[in-house]
């Protein structure tokens, strides 16, 4: 599955430098907004430690995790619903994203610009925040602003359209109280329709909390009801350049058991709703990706899509047992392998080979 998060933020809260040590990838970070103009993509592993265990087990010729592409957007800043510091062309790259990581200010720093001619140790969360909110309020309020007289011809026509002519009409109103599309309470028929509005503020959230080193361990106060990961992405930097055994003792020092982008890349996974399934063999240990609820047809769909059609069935080994029985031969011995059909939903970890047809 491709799945996408978009990093967003004020001008110089740390963004690019978070990219840059999450994506192993070349970002300029500077003191001065719109650094970054043109997005940056890049594709991060999942950490998971279940992978080894099973590689240890079948020794396989590799080891692939479950990944999440970042994409590192510009700076935005008040007005950029109106295009105010190219924000609009910024706001569109974030619309391609399924779900948003904001990055807010928490560490101190005098010489770090906050707006164009304004430094210092001064920080607001909360009000950053709220800044950063209020733009995608405004931008999805202009969006709806324009799709809405269309709709309302479209739904005049085919009465099928109406419930998303409906839903746009309760949506802005929503929208002007201030409050973002995702809150709104809708039935699973206008929640399906919304989704064709391409709203961002729908988008599920992720808040990091850049913070300064002895900030680390600090419990912090929730952001719109979602509490904050708090990570140094300077921390990071350093941690992204070193040898993993060097990393390690870095860590030690620290009293930090892994990595924030570690936990940052696993909080990304669970926001957006998905788990794991694993492929076994000599060749490689794979995890795959699919949302919760999935059934075993449409992961095998994840593999390849002709493998959805042609499903005849899968051999489904419960992770735990497989650990604990060393293998697919220990708990088909064991009774733990299970011959499940077309309904059987797939549990977080399972592993299995697919039966199909082609």
């Amino acid at each position: 599955m491709s799945l996408s998060i978009g990093i967003v933020g004020l001008p110089n809260v740390g963004k690019s430098t978070l990219f840059t040590a999450l994506t192993k990838k070349t970002g300029l970070a500077a003191n001065y907004p719109f650094a970054t103009i043109d997005p940056n993509v890049g594709i991060v592993d999942v950490p998971d430690s279940r992978l080894q265990k099973l590689a240890d087990i079948v020794n396989p010729g590799r080891i692939v995790p479950a990944t999440v592409e970042f994409v590192d957007i510009a700076g935005l800043v008040k007005g950029a619903n109106e295009g105010e510091g190219l924000g609009n062309q910024f706001l569109a790259n974030i619309r391609e994203t399924d779900a948003i990581c904001e990055v807010v200010r928490y560490f101190k720093d005098p010489n770090v610009m906050r707006e164009v001619g304004r430094t210092g140790e001064f920080v607001d969360p909360a009000g950053d925040a709220d800044t950063i909110m209020t733009e995608l309020i405004l931008a999805d309020m202009g969006t709806l602003e324009k799709q809405l007289p269309k709709l309302e011809k479209e739904a005049k026509r085919d009465k099928e359209l109406m419930p998303k002519f409906e839903v746009a009409k309760r949506l802005l109103a929503w929208l002007n109280e201030g409050k973002r599309a995702a809150s709104m309470e809708m039935t699973d028929e206008e929640r399906a329709a919304a989704k064709g509005l391409f709203l961002l503020t729908m988008k599920p959230i992720l808040y990091v909390a850049n913070v300064d080193e002895d900030m680390l361990n600090e419990d912090l106060a929730p952001i719109d009801g979602v509490k904050p990961l708090p990570i140094c992405a300077k921390i990071e930097a350093e941690l992204s350049e070193l040898d993993p055994e060097d990393a390690a003792d870095y860590l030690e020092s620290l009293g930090l058991e892994q990595p924030g982008l570690d936990v940052l890349a696993q909080a990304a996974y669970k926001l957006l709703g998905l788990q794991s399934f694993f492929t076994a063999g000599e060749m490689e240990v794979k995890a795959w990706t699919v949302r919760r609820g999935a059934t075993a047809p449409q992961a095998a769909g994840v593999i390849h899509t002709d493998f959805e059609r042609g499903f005849i069935k899968a051999e489904v080994i419960g992770y735990d047992d497989y650990i604990e029985l060393g293998g697919e031969q220990g708990a088909k011995a064991a009774g733990k392998l299970r011959i499940e059909g077309k309904e059987y939903v797939m549990a977080d970890g399972d592993v299995v080979h697919f039966r199909f047809n082609v």
